[in-house]
């Protein structure tokens, strides 16, 4: 039988506190969760959807072929976005005035305008310019080439995406580099080291807990954006291809459902993706403990608390300090 005394709550008087009843909370996920259940079951038990439709086509080839394509689309964008984003906001950074200028200019026109306009003038593009040719401007002219024989219509719609994208991501790069504090730059200047040396090493390395989570939600949104390429035209993504499929067989609604399901499969990857990358680039600034994994991981303790845990030593201002 076990001593009583061992029971006893090492610490006298606690107070043992009783969390304060919220009865408004349990009524308010009672009715989410009806709520809930009643959406859930109207998808599932209404026939218009067709579900079996479906599920025998939402593993088709051309569907996959579809995806593919729009992930190319959504990297390659990204890409081209990023380097030209860079660019822009350290020319807005510059002292030069010229670019100063032109990266305003760029930005306030691409941002002003909307992505489906521009796809439609980047599909025209055979048309307004039917030979594009590299020389001297009023002068001689290097090398010429027809237009529509040697950009198709991805190569339109990659561009058309890159460049709209690149104006939104240009004002997020340029927020990241302007959170950084001027004193490092100074400081590093000081040392002997070169701008361009500084932007690599020191303040880029800094900006990114700050570009990272709008780009990951711009990268999301870009895959979505896609869907907008058939102003091109580009008829190869996964949205123009199920709504062909479904326009052929005269069943638009489930072909849309297979749409929609594999954007949010793929949307939901990217966002894991962007978690780790955040954890990354966000170490030292965490609120939570392991790092911002929602205390998944406890905390490694460092040298200090193992010294006071050991109760080898006592703190010195203990006397002194309130």
């Amino acid at each position: 039988m076990s001593d009583p005394q061992s029971h006893r709550d090492p610490v006298p008087n606690r107070i043992h506190a009783r969390p304060v009843p919220r009865p408004g909370r349990i009524v308010s996920a009672i009715v989410v969760l009806v709520l809930a259940a009643m959406a859930l079951n109207g998808l599932i038990t209404n026939p218009n959807f067709r579900w079996d439709v479906v599920w025998t086509y939402w593993r088709d080839v051309l569907v996959f072929r579809g995806i593919g394509w729009t992930l190319l689309l959504t990297a390659g964008s990204m890409i081209v976005a990023i380097v030209l984003a860079v660019t822009l906001a350290v020319m807005r950074r510059s002292d030069n005035p010229v670019m100063r200028w032109v990266s305003w200019a760029y930005i306030w026109f691409f941002r002003g305008t909307p992505i489906y306009t521009q796809l439609v003038f980047w599909g025209l593009l055979a048309v307004l310019y039917p030979r594009l040719s590299l020389g001297v401007p009023f002068g001689p002219e290097f090398f010429a080439f027809s237009t529509k024989d040697v950009i198709s219509a991805f190569w339109l719609a990659l561009i058309g995406l890159s460049l709209n994208e690149a104006a939104y991501l240009a004002e997020i790069v340029r927020a990241g580099l302007g959170s950084v504090d001027t004193g490092q730059t100074e400081a590093a200047k000081a040392l002997g080291m070169k701008d361009s040396k500084i932007l690599r090493r020191i303040v880029l390395p800094q900006a990114m807990r700050v570009i990272v989570p709008p780009t990951g939600n711009e990268t999301i949104s870009m895959l979505k954006t896609t869907s907008l390429v058939v102003a091109v035209p580009f008829t190869m993504d996964l949205y123009y291809t199920t709504n062909a499929m479904g326009n052929r067989l005269f069943l638009p609604v489930p072909f849309l459902v297979i749409a929609a399901i594999w954007y949010l499969v793929i949307t939901s990857v990217l966002m894991v993706g962007q978690h780790y990358i955040e954890q990354y680039y966000g170490r030292g600034f965490s609120t939570t403990p392991g790092g911002g994994r929602l205390g998944r991981k406890r905390r490694r303790p460092n040298k200090q608390d193992l010294i006071k845990a050991s109760g080898t030593t006592t703190d010195p201002f203990s006397e002194v300090t309130p």
